[in-house]
């Protein structure tokens, strides 16, 4: 994300490392939580340790590198769902916002929620999903006396909880998002 993180252009081979590593590191934190192993991240990889150290030299390089990259996909999703009908976009939003609050409440702990990156991501996150949100409150699918933070913070709270599987989880959000539903 341009807005968040500029990064030097990399061969193909060390943007596929890069991107593997990402990758890994998000299942094990999911996993593992910010405990998951250095060396099982590397291996889930594919690469070696070398390369995992010289992509995040210190293991909270790592941890910012997930949570941005949770932001990239936040911002990457409202820009490919923006054109659908007003609540399939935001729903669609949404569904990667709930991946997004996985990994962050795996990694929370491990950011520095004062720092400038953090608030960084936070307005890249904002700047994605509240014209969403507006736009499915203006066509009168969203009630109109719910906020974009209230949303946030619903779907947030709920992903903080502990569910018997993905299928409980999903039903329990669609619940709760049935009451953002503006009424008939």
């Amino acid at each position: 994300m341009a807005a968040v993180d500029a990064r030097r252009p990399m061969r193909a081979d060390a943007r596929r490392n890069y991107d593997a590593l990402i990758a890994a590191a998000r299942t094990a934190f999911a996993t593992d939580g910010t405990n998951a192993s250095l060396e099982d991240i590397a291996r889930r990889a594919g690469v070696g340790i070398g390369t995992l150290y010289r992509n995040f030299p210190k293991r909270r390089d790592l941890f910012e590198a997930v949570y941005v990259s949770e932001i990239d996909q936040l911002a990457a999703v409202a820009a490919e769902v923006a054109s659908r009908p007003p609540w399939e976009a935001l729903m669609a939003w949404l569904d990667q916002f709930v991946e997004y609050a996985v990994t962050k409440r795996a990694i929370i702990e491990a950011l520095n929620r004062e720092s400038e990156l953090f608030a960084r991501c936070r307005q890249t996150m904002y700047a994605a999903g509240e014209p969403l949100f507006a736009r499915a409150q203006a066509a009168g699918v969203v009630r109109a006396d719910a906020n974009f933070d209230d949303l946030l913070r619903m779907v947030s709270g709920l992903m903080s909880g502990a569910f018997v599987d993905d299928a409980q989880r999903d039903r329990v959000l669609a619940l709760a998002l049935d009451g953002l539903r503006a009424p008939s």
